[in-house]
């Protein structure tokens, strides 16, 4: 009886730990810097680097009005992985949010371009949905975005 009792109580414990374990955030950082970089290579894209680790490529800068980290804006954006497996897509006439209600990568990049200005962020996983699964987003997650600001509303 008290070797299945202890044997209880050491399941009890161990799989707390472990429920412990998987609700700690993982570091991609450093895979996230080395996936990226591969890619732009592979890509052949001229891209810079912010002191966050977001990487952005201007392909068009446009000419209307700046957004800021706080704008309302209306984005055309498809997201994809570096694979290039397609996560999310928004129509041609694009969807409007607060610049501030996305994740930091979008926050952040959306606003080195203007009105009629169009690129690509590359959003390292910390930017991003950090290491939790969201939706079809796996955990660590590099994302690409294509993304055409159509207007600053």
């Amino acid at each position: 009886m008290k070797s299945t009792l202890l044997a209880l109580i050491s399941l009890l414990f161990v799989s707390c730990l472990s429920d412990n374990e998987a609700s700690k955030p993982v570091d991609y950082t450093v895979q996230n810097e080395k996936e990226i970089v591969d890619y732009v290579a592979k890509n052949k894209l001229t891209a810079t680097k912010t002191d966050s680790g977001l990487y952005y490529v201007i392909n068009e800068a446009g000419d209307g009005e700046q957004p800021t980290a706080t704008s309302n804006v209306t984005v055309a954006y498809k997201g994809y992985f570096t694979n290039g497996n397609v996560f999310d897509q928004s129509n041609a006439s694009g969807i409007s949010f607060d610049l501030n209600q996305v994740i930091k990568g979008w926050t952040e990049g959306i606003p080195y371009f203007k009105e009629g200005g169009s690129g690509i962020l590359l959003v390292p996983s910390h930017l991003g949905y950090g290491s939790n699964d969201y939706s079809s987003i796996p955990g660590g997650s590099v994302l690409i975005f294509e993304v055409k600001l159509i207007s600053v509303n």
